[in-house]
């Protein structure tokens, strides 16, 4: 069998899970990015990090749930450190009818009552009276995650260089497809040049600091407007997010949304009231219109995109999808068209 030589354009989560599954395979790789190594720039940066499926159940499509019970596993198997620590899902006691339709539209939970809440989490004694308890979910931290794939990858003398991949044809539709795949775009919302359908999904969210509370797995509040979560990164550190508007501007977040999370994380405990604001951060999440991910071909070029809010669950799936088309001729339960 011949050796794929590919290059990858992007280095968020897709594509740095796809460069390190490709490489385990033995491909020869080429990674490139316009800025480089991921940083502030890209989405991925500033993801919750939940790895969180059946919570995910309660808006996402069946895939999501059903394929993101792949990657705790995956992100295991490549050194990355995963608290398996279970999700918490509550409500305020205006807010009861919420955790009920929370409930219907999920599986793998628990009920739990006020006493079990003060076990799991002490410093949320007192603050529901009832709560669902996902103990099979985990959570990371991505930017941890991200500089693990990094590292592997330079283990292997596989580097990102910089560049925009636009000396690749997008104007590929007389490439045989008999040939082989030589290009993967993962640039994400930049690959709407090429994606007409996709579309950016705004996200704000915060990194605050608290050593008045400790938390040990994500917890996330619910609201008839604006549902909350928030993922301990250790040391007082939180992750509070995140907003969804349909906007492909990424760029600021708005005051009436900072309020908003920042009011909604004081209602779940007033110590954070005090807490420091470390960072402000804005994404906008690429996204197809009924929010699943998609593998396309044009030619020799794959596209992986449209991992919208679920990037670290879905990747490690789409990377094994992927790897398994280009070494097996596999077709990915993803792949919506061939665009030949």
């Amino acid at each position: 069998m011949t050796i794929p030589q590919i290059t990858i354009v992007g280095s968020g989560v897709a594509g740095l899970c796809l460069a390190t599954e490709l490489a385990e395979r033995g491909a020869n790789l080429n990674i490139i990015d316009r800025h480089g190594r991921p940083a502030e720039h890209g989405c991925s940066w500033w993801a919750g990090g939940m790895l969180a499926p059946f919570c995910e159940g309660e808006v996402a499509e069946e895939p999501v749930v059903r394929l993101g019970q792949e990657a705790a596993n995956w992100w295991q198997r490549h050194n990355v450190d995963i608290k398996q620590n279970g999700s918490l899902v509550l409500a305020l006691s205006r807010d009861g009818r919420e955790l009920d339709k929370f409930a219907r539209r999920t599986r793998q939970h628990e009920w739990i009552d006020a006493d079990k809440l003060a076990v799991l989490e002490p410093d949320l004694a007192g603050r529901s009276q009832r709560g669902l308890f996902f103990s099979s979910e985990a959570h990371l931290s991505p930017r941890d995650a991200l500089g693990c794939l990094v590292d592997e990858l330079k283990s292997r003398n596989i580097t990102i260089g910089i560049g925009d991949g636009l000396d690749f044809s997008y104007n590929a539709r007389n490439v045989s497809s008999e040939k082989s795949i030589n290009r993967i775009d993962c640039r994400g919302l930049s690959a709407a040049d090429a994606l007409k359908d996709l579309r950016g999904v705004k996200g704000e969210m915060l990194v605050i600091r608290s050593t008045d509370i400790n938390l040990s797995r994500p917890v996330r509040l619910l609201h008839p407007r604006i549902p909350i979560y928030l993922v301990p990164r250790g040391d007082g550190v939180f992750m509070l997010g995140a907003t969804q508007i349909e906007s492909k501007n990424g760029h600021f977040a708005s005051v009436r949304s900072v309020l908003e999370l920042l009011s909604a994380a004081y209602a779940l405990h007033p110590a954070f009231g005090e807490a420091e604001i470390l960072e402000i951060g804005v994404d906008a999440r690429p996204a197809f219109p009924d929010n699943l991910p998609r593998i396309r071909r044009c030619g020799d070029t794959l596209y992986v995109n449209g991992l919208f809010r679920h990037g670290f669950l879905l990747a490690p799936s789409l990377a094994r999808m992927s790897a398994d088309y280009i070494f097996s001729k596999k077709i990915p339960e993803v792949m919506d068209e061939n665009l030949n």
